[in-house]
């Protein structure tokens, strides 16, 4: 997404709270890039966690009133800069942070010890006002699918305009292969639910291919049996050919979107999806994937057993997934900012 962003507007400063060069790909050393304060302190990379209660403060020493038009991209705080009445603010939303707005449920699978569930309640409301009061300072939100922006006029009673962000499908050859095994590429942390998926294969004995690290991979290497494998990180190449040649891709999360399914899809591969959040938008019931309905390994097992690959086409499959490409975005994207502007310019132009 940044990239892409940062592709339409070049020569555009990107305004950040950390930044480790050596963590990123080396076409971003060319970037204007403008790290916070917190950059400053020699430990801030790699315990950027400890940091939370001072990202707020970060991103509102951020003044940007210099600027026509700021376009700020967060998971968490990046709208709260500092904009002025001359500056428009437009903001491309990945989701209200959940860790402020649903806690409980993403809390309950990281396992927190008990000091860090006594203390981060009362961090996490207060940052969670502070949240609500710097979405007032964004002049107009854009959301990257329908649950977001539901999220947004629940959470900051602002309505958004969805624009879907860039996956890298037209660039993916379709592929008519069938091969015997599903396939999971994703990182191998709690909210992702792999462990739904190790444990229906579990169930079933199907060959399942893993492909991804993560801080759970133990957990769920011990909990597999022989026929779920763990192939670690891949090079890009590596698995693209997993993907081209899976029986069908399997996205057992709930996410805001999803960019891994429509990758597959772009491919030619169907999608085994749990029933919520952004596969409602990229899954097309029987003729892009299947759903499961319950977040249980039998819903899933259940849904896996009466997958028939014949019944799809591949064709189909990734024509789906070109309406998430990255033309479309950013012609789409480009017309709502450059309409927005001159919304912004006629108005402040007035008499």
């Amino acid at each position: 997404m940044l990239e892409v962003v940062h592709a339409l507007y070049p020569e555009a400063p990107v305004y950040t709270s950390i930044y480790q060069p050596d963590a990123l790909p080396t076409a971003y050393r060319d970037w204007d890039v403008r790290p916070s304060f917190l950059n400053r302190l020699p430990w801030a990379a790699q315990h950027h966690q400890w940091l939370l209660p001072f990202y707020p403060s970060a991103f509102e020493h951020t003044h940007l009133s210099q600027y026509d038009l700021v376009l700020s991209i967060p998971s968490a705080f990046a709208h709260g800069v500092i904009t002025g009445p001359d500056t428009l603010h437009i903001c491309y939303c990945l989701t209200p942070a959940r860790f402020l707005w649903d806690y409980d449920t993403y809390m309950a699978r990281e396992g927190l010890g008990r000091a860090a569930r006594m203390v981060l309640p009362l961090l996490i409301s207060r940052l969670r006002r502070w949240d609500r009061r710097a979405a007032d300072g964004v002049d107009h939100f854009v959301a990257i699918s329908q649950i977001v922006q539901q999220r947004i006029l629940k959470c900051y009673e602002r309505t958004a305009k969805v624009i879907y962000p860039p996956a890298d499908v037209e660039g993916v050859p379709l592929s008519h292969e069938r091969g015997d095994y599903f396939l999971v590429i994703s990182r191998l942390v709690p909210y992702k639910r792999i462990d739904l998926a190790v444990q229906a294969f579990n169930q079933i004995g199907l060959p399942l291919v893993i492909i991804g690290d993560g801080r759970d991979r133990r957990a769920l290497e011990a909990l597999a049996k022989p026929n779920v494998r763990f192939l670690g990180h891949v090079s890009d190449a590596e698995a693209a050919r997993y993907r081209a040649g899976c029986r069908a891709f399997l996205f057992p999360g709930e996410e805001d979107l999803g960019i891994a399914p429509l990758e597959a899809q772009a491919a030619g591969r169907p999608v085994i999806a749990y029933a919520g959040g952004g596969a409602l938008e990229t899954v097309t019931e029987g003729v892009t994937g299947l759903f499961f309905h319950d977040k249980t390994p039998e819903s899933l097992a259940e849904t896996i057993l009466r997958f028939d690959g014949q019944q799809f086409d591949p064709s189909a499959i990734r024509q789906n997934a070109l309406r998430f490409g990255r033309c479309e975005f950013e012609r789409e994207f480009s017309a709502y900012v450059n309409a927005k502007v001159s919304e912004f310019s006629t108005r402040h132009s007035a008499p």
